[in-house]
């Protein structure tokens, strides 16, 4: 009895044990930690939501702290924020995102980024058909083209910096759930969200051998000042399809998505959805963990079963609300 019991445990054990080996062998990029303590963090979008929450937290890590964003006076007021909480006192970069050559001015005249922090966004949510094309270009050259502008801007010292201390250096993306399946009203800012993991993907091929590490991160709905405009306009659908997902508060997204870039992590998921998410949608991503290719490559069919059963009820949904309720006339 007691041999047929180890033969079973063995026969049990082993693939597993055998898939992580393997495993072991086939992550890239290998595991790293980014520090904070004593290097430059940049974060656009940083004068308010995610972005001051991160920066923030940076900052009470001992990070010499930079945030970007537009407006020079909610800037100010968030640097005084993080200096009340943390004691810390922040640089602050006045500048749109969508200017490359006025991002360019102001990295340059910044110390080198250690950590760079995309995470500036606007979202502005509707039907395409009743979407002004102004407003889809609103959505692509912040969301999508700020990215490239910035990282663009810091690269080049980005690489020149992780060479000379052999300290990884990090790149992190703020993507969204929406960037990693499409929702009704949606269509353009999950276009210019879904395009990053593209860039994300391929970058990280392209730096890995600078030793800088690429991070995309998906929080959900996050209790933000962007989030407040969003749900004045957002379709009917819409809103009866994001309430079976709960929401988040910022500063819990900023220390899930700190904790992510420390690591070295390629995806960040920030709740169980989105960690669904990421298993769903794993495809060829590069994976540093051990421990989450583990759970992607076990747990991918499965998930593929649960994101028909989420169709299956999204399509249910349009087809069960009015026409006529969808469209903001």
């Amino acid at each position: 009895m007691a041999s047929s019991f180890s033969f079973l445990l063995l026969l049990f054990v082993f693939p597993f044990a055998a898939l992580l080996l393997a495993l072991a062998v086939l992550v890239r990029p290998r595991p790293a930690r980014i520090p904070l303590k004593g290097r430059h963090l940049l974060v656009s979008g940083g004068s308010s939501g995610i972005g001051l929450a991160i920066a923030r937290r940076a900052a009470a890590e001992g990070a010499r702290v930079s945030i970007l964003a537009r407006d020079r006076s909610r800037l100010d007021e968030a640097r005084e924020t993080i200096r009340l909480a943390t004691g810390v006192d922040a640089s602050v970069i006045a500048v749109d995102v969508r200017d490359a050559e006025g991002v360019a001015r102001a990295i340059e005249a910044l110390d080198p980024v250690d950590v760079l922090i995309c995470n500036q966004g606007v979202f502005v949510p509707q039907e395409l058909d009743l979407q002004s094309l102004d407003e889809v270009r609103f959505m692509v050259d912040v969301n999508l083209m700020g990215t490239f502008h910035l990282i663009k801007a810091a690269l080049p010292a980005m690489k020149k910096r992780a060479r000379e201390t052999g300290i990884p250096a990090s790149i992190a993306l703020m993507s969204s759930q929406a960037g990693q399946v499409g929702v009704y009203g949606y269509t353009a800012y999950s276009a210019s969200k879904f395009a990053l993991r593209g860039l994300a993907e391929a970058l990280q091929h392209e730096v890995v051998a600078d030793n800088i590490h690429v991070t995309l991160i998906f929080p959900p709905d996050t209790e933000t000042p962007g989030l407040a405009e969003e749900l004045k306009r957002r379709p009917e659908v819409t809103n009866k399809i994001a309430a079976s997902t709960g929401g988040m508060k910022a500063d819990e997204v900023a220390q899930i998505a700190l904790n992510g870039i420390k690591s070295a992590l390629f995806v960040v998921p920030c709740n169980f959805e989105g960690a669904m998410l990421c298993i769903a949608t794993a495809g060829l991503s590069p994976q540093p963990s051990i421990f989450m290719a583990f759970r992607e490559v076990l747990g991918a069919s499965l998930m593929r079963l649960v994101g028909l059963c989420f169709q299956w009820n999204w399509f249910g949904v349009i087809s069960d609300t009015p026409r006529r309720a969808c469209r903001a006339e």
